[in-house]
């Protein structure tokens, strides 16, 4: 399995096994959603996909995530990195929380996309 993490513009790839570490992982999307209804999870939940209406939804997933024991958390890339931090802070910076980017190259492609 792979997930991304990105930090300062790096992007690192990591692969493992989920079965043999006992990772869970969560991805949390902002758009139009309620992130109590808007989930799904694969793999036995330990994976999940959660949607969320804005960075203060995303806070409170984010705890009810670190409370469940959840082992890292990724967000959408319109988070962006303020939000990102303000999460890290929010769960105390006790859990791995990155988030999605593009390259500069594809800045143009991704503004067509998500403001039509």
């Amino acid at each position: 399995f792979l997930t991304t993490c990105a930090a300062a513009g790096h992007t690192k790839c990591i692969f493992i096994n989920l079965q043999e570490a006992a990772m869970t992982f969560a991805y949390l999307v902002m758009g139009p959603f309620d992130s109590r209804t808007d989930r799904a999870a694969i793999h036995d939940g330990m994976i999940q996909v959660i949607g969320v209406a804005d960075v203060q939804d995303a806070i409170a997933v984010a705890k009810e995530l670190q409370e469940q024991g959840i082992s890292c958390i990724e967000l959408c890339g319109a988070f962006g990195p303020e939000n990102a931090k303000k999460i890290i802070d929010a769960t105390g910076n006790t859990i791995p929380i990155g988030f999605a980017t593009h390259l500069p190259e594809q800045e143009a492609l991704y503004q067509a996309t998500f403001s039509a």
